[in-house]
């Protein structure tokens, strides 16, 4: 008779390889398995008590209870507004207004980030010293619940939802130009007082009224906005009292100034905390790009292409920041604190430059501690690692990211990492999303793992907007729903009863932030002061033009949003400027043998001339503006410029440019002696060593050449905004390209470019502060 030797140990370890139904599911880790059953349900074709024990579980993960869980969420408007409880700009967004993190977990309370200055917001930072209202407003909108709506005001389903579409219409509403009357705008809004309680309508409807009523106020008309942001300003005029009797030109937002804001979430019928800035001293975002150049302005770093990866995030403060005690105390005692999803750099790591949130969130040992992955790379943040620029970006360069920029790195911030499984989103889906160049952030779960940080896969996309608008993006209920699950695990891991396989050595992420304190600008001029400053400059300046095919005012306002969106530029860069002159073709009478930029600065009667043919053109017309205000910096540097030709043997050679700088007593220029002396010398000029205000520079045959006067206005144009990169990223692409020891010159070259940015970074915007020089890489 033949053996069954065979066959018993093939059942064995059958046996031993099936020990639970959970291992016929495909997900790797336990938590993964049990998320996914409860969004998904038990797979088909099961035996049917199998499929019944699932369902069960299934069933009892989903009533789990969380009602009195505290939550903290951090992060920026958009993401952080569509996980706590749908994005609240989206027109569909009253149709289903309760859902997300704040109906499963109703005591979720959100830290925004305070560093936008775009749109709505950056306007309103023209005219009051407050701190980005924009994203507060996203927020706080998504955070209104449906049981807060009945305690508060004693409303049903229907009339909750009535609430919701009011406030929806009323906070989302704008205007491009200045509403006549406070009646002609709440009929344009069609804006009716029965759809809202009437304690809320009376004090939104007062907040409407003070708008058009209280002269600080009522400047904000002038300007395009969105109507729920003037809101909030109006609430935070109204709960601050002392703001009214300072002389001062622009005032201290501080805490004596947030009652306003804790007013309104009242009002929403919210816990006054809900919704907190995360700091409230006004700041700006910094980004340091690994060529060296240093932007100022978030609105900004989202248009910005450098072509290089960000080596570091700043957060630059007014004055010396403020936290309000609730965000830290909210932190300290939270049960689940979640990192939202959104853009790298300007949502989630300005937070944690805020001096004590970052502390509260490592000390709170208790707390389930959650980084929610974006989905999708990020042109200009994600699209470009700095480890590997040639490379895709990964979960893990997430991580470093946020380690490089975060003062003491991340552990402690978080342990989970949520993403999105990309295994159950259909390949064709993928690929029109890569034909649009949107590439998805992949989870290298390995390398996560070594970081120290549990990856969980999960199914918390939207299945209704990849139906309706075919696109991919965070479903907030299917990620409360996968965070209740987790926080389920998490229970029952610490109570010993389940475990699963993850490693507890890990190697860790190096290279955190040093930084010890929190930057503070030099001049802590407010927003709205360097606003009224810009003003008043061009109020002193001549507008002069040709031709009449545009107003001398329009001119004023189009060179003021100039100055305005690029913040980098001091005040003390327009002090050599007394008149800008638009030139008609006809009278435009400089040579164009070094360039065809149309503007150059004529350091004699300190006039920066541009040419008409430009100004139609509004990127030609803020290129060959820069160009010139970059000039303008060297002032009247040179006493004299010629250009003698060299001869060798009787045939031509080259030429020589002999530039001869004025000595100091009658120099002015915004830079010193030792500063000028040293951009000559990068420019490639060679000083004579008898007579140092000499320097001259070969040019070999019919070489071209750029004259040191207008590559300084060029590199000022480029390092503000690389839109203008192509007058000389030629210059600069040496920077990208991976240089070889065997060619010396190449080393000399690349080293030259680099001394340039920096230059600029420190002598030229002043961005010298220890902070961004003596940062380990």
């Amino acid at each position: 008779m033949s053996s069954t030797k065979g066959i018993e140990d093939s059942l064995t370890l059958l046996e031993k390889l099936v020990q639970s139904p959970l291992d016929l599911l495909p997900q790797q880790e336990f938590a993964e398995k049990l998320i996914h059953l409860e969004l998904q349900g038990p797979p088909e074709e099961m035996p049917h008590k199998i499929a019944a024990g699932l369902s069960d579980l299934a069933a009892s993960l989903s009533q789990f209870e969380v009602q009195n869980a505290k939550v903290v969420v951090l992060g920026g408007g958009t993401g952080l507004s569509n996980i706590i409880g749908g994005g609240s700009r989206k027109e569909s967004w009253p149709e289903d207004p309760f859902s997300g993190l704040k109906e499963i977990f109703p005591q979720t309370k959100a830290i925004v980030c305070m560093t936008d200055d775009g749109g709505s917001t950056g306007e309103l930072l023209k005219d009051l010293p407050f701190i980005a209202l924009g994203d507060i407003r996203h927020v706080l909108l998504s955070s209104i619940r449906k049981e807060g709506l009945r305690a508060t005001y004693g409303l049903d389903e229907a009339q909750c939802l009535q609430v919701a579409k009011g406030l929806h219409k009323l906070f989302n509403y704008r205007f491009d130009r200045q509403p006549e009357s406070i009646e002609k705008l709440v009929a344009e809004l069609d804006f009716d007082s029965a759809g809202l309680p009437e304690p809320m309508y009376q004090y939104l409807f007062g907040l409407l009224e003070s708008l058009f009523t209280d002269p600080d106020l009522s400047q904000l008309l002038l300007r395009p906005h969105c109507l729920g942001n003037l809101l909030l300003a109006a609430a935070i005029w109204a709960g601050a009292e002392e703001l009214h009797h300072k002389e001062q030109t622009c005032l201290s937002f501080d805490s004596r100034n947030y009652n306003g804001l804790k007013q309104l979430n009242r009002v929403m019928g919210l816990d006054e905390e809900a919704v907190m800035p995360s700091s409230l001293t006004p700041a700006g975002l910094q980004l340091l790009y690994t060529n060296g150049a240093l932007i100022t302005g978030e609105n900004k770093s989202g248009y910005a292409r450098r072509g290089y990866p960000v080596d570091r995030l700043f957060v630059r403060f007014v004055e010396e920041p403020q936290v309000v005690p609730e965000v830290i105390a909210a932190l300290q005692t939270a049960d689940i604190i979640i990192l939202a999803p959104g853009s790298l750099y300007t949502s989630t790591i300005p937070i944690f430059q805020a001096p004590g949130i970052a502390e509260a969130v490592c000390g709170n040992e208790k707390a389930l501690k959650i980084l929610v992955s974006n989905l999708w790379v990020q042109k200009g943040e994600t699209d470009v690692v700095r480890e590997d620029p040639k490379r895709r970006f990964y979960v893990s360069d997430l991580i470093k990211a946020y380690n490089r920029n975060i003062p003491g790195g991340v552990r402690g911030l978080f342990t989970h990492v949520l993403t999105l499984g990309l295994q159950d989103i259909s390949g064709s889906i993928l690929q029109s999303y890569a034909m649009e160049d949107k590439m998805p952030i992949i989870l290298d779960r390995e390398n996560v793992a070594k970081m120290g940080f549990r990856p969980i896969e999960a199914g918390i996309f939207s299945l209704a907007a990849l139906r309706e608008r075919n696109v991919i993006q965070h479903d907030p209920a299917m990620l409360a729903r996968s965070i209740r699950t987790l926080l389920a695990v998490t229970s029952l891991q610490q109570q010993k009863q389940f475990m699963d396989s993850f490693s507890e050595s890990p190697e860790g992420v190096p290279g955190y932030f040093p930084m010890e304190r929190s930057l503070v600008q030099k001049d802590k001029l407010y927003a709205c002061e360097r606003y009224a400053a810009l003003k008043e400059w061009f109020a002193g300046v001549s507008i002069v033009r040709d031709s009449e095919n545009e107003s001398i005012e329009s001119f004023r306002k189009r060179l003021l949003e100039i100055l305005w969106y690029h913040q980098d530029i001091l005040l003390s860069h327009l002090v050599n400027i007394n008149t800008i002159w638009i030139m008609d073709r006809k009278a435009w009478l400089r040579s164009q043998e070094w360039d065809n930029v149309y503007s150059f600065y004529d350091p004699e009667d300190k006039t920066i001339r541009i040419c008409q043919d430009v100004v139609d053109d509004e990127r030609r017309f803020e290129q060959a503006f820069l160009v010139a205000l970059g000039q303008a910096l060297l002032g009247n540097y040179a006493a004299s410029k010629e250009m003698v030709a060299v001869k060798e043997g009787g045939e031509p050679a080259g030429k020589i440019y002999k530039l001869t700088i004025k000595v100091l007593e009658e120099r002015n220029t915004f830079l010193s002696e030792q500063e000028l002396a040293q951009y000559l010398k990068l420019s490639r000029m060679i000083r004579s060593e008898s007579n140092k205000h000499l320097y001259t520079r070969l040019v070999n045959g019919n070489e071209g050449f750029t004259p040191p006067g207008l590559l300084f206005g060029l590199l000022y144009a480029w390092y503000l905004d690389n839109r203008f990169a192509s007058h000389v990223e030629y210059k600069m692409a040496v920077m990208r390209t991976d240089i070889s020891d065997l060619i010396p010159e190449q080393v000399r070259m690349l080293s030259r470019r680099r001394a340039l940015v920096d230059f600029f970074r420190q002598s030229v915007f002043c961005h010298s502060s220890f902070i961004y020089d003596e940062l380990p890489v």
